[in-house]
């Protein structure tokens, strides 16, 4: 019955904030580009995201093509800003995410699920009816409309939203989404009712629970500030955060004023503090080398401590 009814969302989409109301399944396009369809760039066991997603086995990670949020400076722009990408079927993305728990993946994790949720939702269910057993993980910008998010619930079993923003004026800059952190911070709200503020981990694997991506942009340090804010007023100081180092100017924005360079050590070190200083509990943390591009995730307090 849910299925349908998301399903039925196609026909005038509001999936996200955008609400273009495009008839998909007619092929009309909105935002994403995105008729009513399944759209992967590649599916593999993922071994560079947090710890208790990664494990020892890798996270069954799906790249799924375009995204409803699109900002300037996408890390993964060759997938987020495309749509092209191999259609499947339903009972075809079904079978990947079978084969990624045949493989031994820890979870199952679709990238930017949200232009094409209803679709992945009904694979996951027979996924399930087949034998997937292993959690998912709901991979997203943040940039969520919270009455679909409610539709989620009992389906999925960890969120792992972005938290990018928490002023409207950069989420308007970089992303064209001023209303940004409100509908962030209503989605986020709703996926911790679902299932609950802390992060559940047995044998060092995530079974249930969120964690908030943030990656901290260059200069805009303010910007993270308030973010982290945001969290702590909105949500909880318990809620696991991961503090992003990892950005790199893309070719297409090396010669923009603020965002083509990398963070220095010492802005990251600055949120960093700042999120301590607001009693953050649990901080998935990444050195900043700033020789070299390829930080690596670290546990600032281990879960249990």
């Amino acid at each position: 019955m849910i299925i349908q009814e998301l399903l039925d969302i196609y026909t005038s989409c509001t999936l996200c904030p955008r609400a273009c109301r495009v008839d998909r399944t007619k092929g009309e396009l909105g935002y994403c580009r995105l008729p009513a369809g399944i759209f992967m760039d590649c599916s593999l066991a993922h071994h560079g995201e947090e710890p208790p997603l990664s494990g020892t086995r890798g996270a069954g990670t799906i790249f799924l093509s375009s995204c409803n949020l699109r900002c300037i400076y996408c890390q993964n722009y060759q997938i987020s800003h495309s749509e092209q990408g191999r259609e499947l079927t339903v009972l075809q993305l079904a079978h990947v995410m079978l084969d990624l728990q045949k493989n031994g993946c820890h979870n199952i994790e679709p990238v930017t699920p949200t232009p094409q949720m209803p679709l992945v939702m009904e694979a996951l269910c027979m996924a399930r009816a087949q034998g997937l057993t292993i959690p998912l993980v709901y991979n997203c910008s943040g940039y969520e409309n919270p009455d679909i998010i409610r539709f989620l619930d009992s389906m999925v079993d960890i969120y792992l939203p972005d938290f990018k923003y928490g002023l409207n004026q950069d989420a308007e800059l970089f992303s064209g989404a001023p209303d940004y952190p409100r509908f962030a911070i209503e989605s986020i709200r709703e996926m911790v009712r679902q299932v609950g503020c802390d992060l559940n981990v047995e044998e060092g694997v995530a079974t249930r629970g969120i964690i908030i991506r943030h990656l901290v942009l260059p200069g805009r340090l303010e910007n993270s500030r308030e973010a982290l804010r945001i969290l702590k007023n909105e949500i909880s100081t318990s809620v696991s955060i991961s503090l992003m180092s990892q950005y790199t100017p893309t070719e297409q924005i090396k010669s923009h004023a603020q965002l083509g360079r990398r963070i220095t050590s010492a802005e990251y070190s600055q949120i960093l503090d700042y999120a301590l200083d607001l009693g953050f509990e649990n901080l998935f943390i990444q050195d900043v080398n700033d020789d070299d591009l390829t930080p690596d995730f670290d546990r600032a307090n281990p879960f249990g401590s």
